[in-house]
C-alpha cells in the first residue's frame, strides 16, 4: 500500500472559484442540439421541444454556463438564419461538420433553453466568414431594449425583453487551418479588436474573450498569444485555451498524467498574458477562459471521412463512449481547473449532450449518464468556494504524453507525476471538500490529511468512483455499470483525516467544520 500526506491551511488560498468555472458547451454538431437538448415530439418534450429528461440530467450535472453555438460551426454561421418564423428559416450546408443545418433551433430558442436549465449563456460570434458588423448587430439584437431595427426585430420575433447576454467569445480557434477562414495572429487580432470595440459600443457591460491557442502543441503557440493580445489587450477580459486529453497509445499511466500538462498549459498562457501587460506597464490582468476541455480521441474524423456521408441532418458523430479510465483522467482535469481558480475564471466542458458528452440520449428514447458525468457533478457541487493550496507528499513516476491534435504531433515528457493529485475547497457554508485522484493502477493508498485552522471537523460525505475494469462503460442497456459509491474508509483520528483510497480511483471527501 502506498502512503501519502496532504497539508492544508485555511489561510493559504489560491483564489475563489468563479461560478462560471463550471460551464459546458453546446454546438450545432451531430446530435448535440437535434435529438439531444431539442427534440419536438419526444415523449418528454415540453411545448418548446426541449427534452425534459435531458433537462433533469443537466440540472443534476450542475453546469452554470453554456457556450453556444460553436465551436467550429460558428465560423460559418449566419446568426440571422436562426431567428424568426421557423417556416422561413433557410437550411444551410455546414462546412465544419459536413452536415445540413436546418436552423430550427437558434439564438432565441437557446436563450429559452438556458432559462429552463437555469444556466447563463456564453455567446460566440463568427469572426471567420463574417466580422465586426455582424457581431455588433447580434449584440444589438440580443441586448438592446428596443427602438432600433435589430432590437425591434427581436421583439417582433416574440422576445420582448432583451436577453442581456454578458459573456461573448470573439470567434473560435482562429489559429487552426481546419477553421473556416482561419487567420494569422495579426489578421485575427485586428478583426477581433475592431469587433470588440463595436460590440462594447452597443453594450458597455459585456465581457469578451479573445481566441488563444487551440492547443499547446500548435506550432504558433506563444507567438499567437503575444501578437493577438498586442492587438486586443485593451478590449478584452479573457484569453481562451482548449485541451482534449487522449490515450491514443493505450498507456493508462501516461493518460492519467496528462492533466498535469493542462496545469503547465494554464501557467504558460498566464505568463504570456502577463508579459503583454508588463510590456505595456499595465496593472490589468487578463483572466483565462478554458472554454473547451474534455477527453476525446476515439471518434476524431478527417474531412475526407465526413464528405463520404453526404450532408445529413444531425448525424450521430463524435459520440465518444467513455470508460472508467476516461473518468479518472477527466477527474484530474477537474482538479487542475480548481487549482488555478485565481486565473481560470471561465471553463466549458465540451460538450454537453451526445457529442463527446457526459449525457447520452437515444433519439425518441431514453437518456443516461456517462462515466465522466460524475467527476463534473462532484466538482460543481463541492467545488464552489475558496480553493486552498495543498502540500502533497506522494510517491511519483515519470511518463510521456503523445498529443497529435492540431497540425503537428508532439510527445511531451511528464516528470515527477505524483500518484496522488489533490484539490481542496473551503465552501462558503464553512465546510471543506477534498478531491483526491489515486493514479496508481494497482495499489491502494493510505492518505493522511492535516487541515489547519479549521477547528474540529467530521466526515459528512465520502464518495468513491472506481471499477475493477478500467474499460467499463455506461450504455443504454447498462446505464449504471459505473457509478459513485460511499467511500467506506474515511475517519478522523487525532485531528487528522485518514482516508483509504482504492487503486485507480476518484474520491471526494466533504468535511463539516465545527
Amino acid at each position: 500500500m502506498r502512503k501519502a500526506r496532504v497539508l492544508i491551511d485555511r489561510d493559504f488560498a489560491i483564489g475563489h472559484t468563479d461560478p462560471r468555472l463550471f460551464g459546458a458547451f453546446i454546438e450545432h454538431l451531430g446530435r448535440c442540439v437535434y435529438g439531444g437538448i431539442y427534440e419536438p415530439g419526444h415523449p418528454t418534450a415540453d411545448e418548446k421541444g426541449f427534452r425534459k429528461d435531458v433537462l433533469a440530467l443537466v440540472k443534476e450535472l450542475g453546469p452554470t454556463l453554456i457556450r453556444y453555438p460553436g465551436g467550429n460551426f460558428v465560423s460559418g454561421y449566419n446568426w440571422e438564419d436562426g431567428v424568426g418564423p421557423l417556416a422561413a428559416r433557410p437550411a444551410r450546408l455546414d462546412l465544419a461538420w459536413f452536415s445540413t443545418e436546418p436552423n430550427s433551433f437558434g439564438t432565441n430558442e437557446f436563450m429559452d433553453w438556458c432559462r429552463a436549465a437555469d444556466v447563463a449563456p456564453m455567446m460566440a460570434v463568427n469572426l471567420g466568414t463574417r466580422g465586426g458588423d455582424a457581431a455588433r448587430s447580434l449584440v444589438e439584437y440580443c441586448n438592446h431594449p428596443g427602438g432600433t431595427a435589430w432590437s425591434e426585430l427581436r421583439r417582433k420575433h416574440g422576445w420582448d425583453k432583451p436577453h442581456d447576454i454578458k459573456l461573448w467569445c470573439l470567434g473560435n480557434e482562429m489559429d487552426g487551418p481546419w477553421q473556416m477562414e482561419h487567420k494569422s495572429a495579426a489578421a485575427y487580432g485586428a478583426i477581433a479588436s475592431e469587433a470588440a470595440k463595436m460590440m462594447r459600443w452597443v453594450d458597455p457591460t459585456i465581457e469578451l474573450a479573445a481566441c488563444g491557442s487551440s492547443g499547446r502543441n500548435m506550432p504558433t503557440f506563444g507567438q499567437w498569444e503575444d501578437t493577438v493580445l498586442e492587438h486586443t489587450f485593451d478590449h478584452v477580459d479573457y484569453v481562451s485555451l482548449h485541451t482534449y486529453l487522449n490515450n491514443y497509445r493505450q498507456d493508462t499511466a501516461s493518460f492519467l498524467a496528462s492533466p498535469d500538462l493542462m496545469d503547465s498549459f494554464i501557467e504558460e498562457v498566464v505568463a504570456l498574458a502577463d508579459a503583454v501587460a508588463a510590456k505595456r506597464r499595465s496593472n490589468k490582468r487578463l483572466m483565462l477562459s478554458f472554454d473547451e476541455w474534455n477527453v476525446w480521441y476515439r471518434t476524431r474524423r478527417s474531412r475526407a471521412d465526413r464528405v463520404k456521408e453526404g450532408w445529413p441532418v444531425a448525424p450521430p458523430i463524435l459520440e465518444e463512449i467513455y470508460t472508467m479510465e476516461d473518468a479518472l483522467a477527466f477527474g484530474g482535469a477537474c482538479i487542475s481547473l480548481l487549482n488555478h481558480a485565481d486565473r481560470v475564471k471561465v471553463a466549458c466542458l465540451a460538450q454537453l449532450v451526445n457529442v463527446i458528452a457526459p449525457i447520452m440520449t437515444e433519439t425518441g428514447g431514453g437518456a443516461w449518464r456517462q462515466t465522466i458525468f460524475f467527476p463534473f457533478a462532484h466538482m460543481s457541487r463541492f467545488g464552489r468556494g475558496k480553493v486552498l493550496r495543498t502540500q502533497v507528499e506522494s510517491d511519483s513516476y515519470d511518463s510521456s504524453y503523445y498529443d497529435p491534435r492540431g497540425v503537428q504531433e508532439l510527445t511531451f515528457p511528464v516528470s515527477n507525476v505524483p500518484y496522488l493529485k489533490v484539490a481542496a475547497v473551503a465552501g462558503e457554508g464553512g465546510g471543506l471538500s477534498i478531491f483526491l485522484l489515486n493514479r496508481d493502477l494497482k495499489r491502494d493508498m493510505q492518505v493522511n490529511v492535516e487541515a489547519r485552522g479549521f477547528g474540529r471537523f467530521a466526515v459528512s460525505q465520502a464518495i468513491e468512483l472506481r471499477h475493477d475494469d478500467l474499460h467499463a462503460t455506461n450504455t443504454k442497456d447498462t446505464p449504471e455499470r459505473v457509478k459513485p459509491a460511499p467511500l467506506q474508509e474515511g475517519t478522523i483520528e487525532g485531528g487528522l483525516l485518514r482516508a483509504h483510497l482504492g487503486p485507480a480511483s476518484w474520491n471526494v471527501i466533504h468535511l463539516s467544520v465545527h
